[in-house]
């Protein structure tokens, strides 16, 4: 059989969401508890996701796919730090996977958390969470400046879409593999949006170029 593209992958995804916000499943999800024993010696994954560790957005049940479909990744605000992109590289070479989806959502408590520590005499995050908040901070930083005067519901909206591009890009240009890959159309990765409320997810982009004016990935 001929792997499916990663725009054929994307396609999957987006009508297994389409069914997920229809509360309906396909059979073939419904019945994948089966494929246990035949994934407990092999899997073979058809794309990459990257999301929240946001218990209400599980990729799997989301896209409505089966077990062993995806490789995913999760993390509170959907960064990307060299664990995240030694992950994806891993499944690239591993599975020849070719589809990354960043995975962002509404209200998300990472970007929120580091919209708070951006306000003035606010208390100041916990050190643990500075690891996660200084990822952010430079993606959310021009937005604050630029929007004090916004309802805090629209400067949320922004920032976590702001995330998700600066997640998208760094992985993007995040090692020469991932980047060769990128550059010649072997892979595609794209930021998506999840709702809380709709549970629909938008795709938001499929940025293929590197991007020369975003900041460079943090080897720490």
């Amino acid at each position: 059989m001929v792997p499916a593209s990663p725009t054929e992958c994307l396609k999957r995804l987006i009508e297994g969401n389409e069914r997920f916000v229809a509360n309906t499943r396909s059979a073939e999800t419904a019945i994948s508890h089966f494929r246990r024993s035949e994934l407990a010696t092999n899997q073979n994954p058809s794309a990459v996701v990257l999301g929240c560790s946001d218990s209400r957005v599980p990729a799997e049940i989301v896209f409505d796919q089966r077990l062993g479909e995806l490789f995913v990744i999760r993390v509170a605000g959907n960064i990307v730090a060299p664990s995240q992109l030694a992950s994806v590289e891993f499944a690239a070479q591993t599975w020849g996977i070719g589809l990354v989806v960043v995975l962002g959502h509404s209200q998300c408590g990472a970007v929120s958390a580091t919209l708070d520590d951006l306000t003035p005499d606010r208390p100041e995050a916990p050190q643990s969470l500075n690891s996660i908040i200084s990822r952010i901070r430079p993606v959310v930083v021009p937005l604050v400046e630029l929007g004090n005067a916004l309802p805090r519901d629209t400067l949320m909206r922004a920032a976590v879409r702001a995330n998700i591009r600066a997640s998208v890009d760094a992985i993007q240009r995040g090692t020469p593999l991932l980047e060769k890959m990128v550059t010649s159309g072997e892979m595609l990765v794209v930021g998506a949006e999840y709702d809380l409320v709709t549970g629909a997810v938008e795709v938001m982009h499929a940025l293929r170029q590197r991007s020369t004016t975003s900041p460079p990935v943090s080897k720490t």
